[in-house]
């Protein structure tokens, strides 16, 4: 995998690499069929992809929210996904704990946004020796990710990807300040920007975060102008009953074109 993020930022088409895939693992056959699809489009495109997923959700505002298929079931999927399509896979962990289990399904192990800070918890990803993707709080500045970078590095690992995802902005909005892209960059790891939850509107009076997710290719086309490394998409083939999320997810019927226009914007600018 280290392999894997020296070539990100250098393969043949000059590309940007993507994480996408749905919010949460809700089964295997419908996991399965957003993978084949994201697959099918990234490969004609010549992006260089990770299949996304969580196995579990553990920050939902109401319990009663969806929360999970069961972790063992959903890593088993996720393993599945990688084996059967050849892609790198991506998935959250929430506690020290779940460090060594998850590494044992994934390639990636990703750090909620929320959790960024969580010593114990950065140890735990850097000495599995997966890639960590540590997601950049939405109470940070762009500069103090650096700190996560040190963390993990001093743990002996120095496979460290980090994602933005936005600033709070006000209770119920988030903004994305651009220039965190470069500051984070210069820390010397890929740089990824999440075009799904940055545009999040949380802390609803309902308990379900909201969106707005027909700015999803505007956040994405400043991104890439900007110059980011990769993007973070979540997507869905129907995402208006999708068990997680769904409120800011990208549709898949709608990838294939908002990826196409990102690589003509990625080629000007190289």
């Amino acid at each position: 995998m280290l392999n894997y993020l020296d070539k990100i930022k250098n393969t043949e088409s000059g590309n940007f690499f993507l994480m996408a895939g749905p919010c949460a693992i809700e089964g295997e056959d419908i996991a399965m069929r957003i993978a084949e699809k994201i697959i099918t489009i990234t490969d004609k495109l010549q992006i260089p992809y990770i299949f996304k997923g969580s196995y579990r959700k553990a920050n939902r505002s109401k319990g009663s929210s969806f929360t999970g298929i069961g972790d063992e079931k959903a890593l088993r999927i996720l393993e599945r996904v990688g084996r059967e399509f050849g892609v790198p896979t991506v998935t959250d962990i929430h506690e020290s704990a779940e460090a060594a289990m998850a590494a044992a399904y994934v390639d990636v192990l990703q750090i909620p946004a929320f959790l960024c800070r969580q010593t114990d918890l950065l140890i735990a990803a850097a000495e599995t020796g997966k890639v960590v993707n540590v997601k950049k709080g939405q109470f940070l500045s762009a500069g103090s990710m650096k700190f996560a970078v040190e963390k993990i590095k001093e743990a002996g690992n120095e496979k460290v990807i980090l994602t933005d995802r936005g600033n709070t902005f006000g209770y119920q909005d988030l903004i994305v300040d651009y220039r965190g892209l470069p500051e984070m960059q210069s820390f010397g790891v890929p740089v990824v920007m999440d075009c799904t939850h940055s545009l999040q509107q949380p802390n609803q009076s309902s308990g379900v975060t909201g969106g707005k997710p027909e700015l999803i290719s505007t956040i994405a086309k400043a991104a890439i102008a900007v110059g980011a490394d990769g993007l973070f998409i979540e997507t869905h083939p129907d995402p208006a009953n999708a068990k997680s999320d769904g409120a800011n997810m990208l549709h898949l019927d709608l990838l294939e074109d908002t990826l196409t226009k990102l690589i003509r914007i990625r080629q000007a600018i190289l």
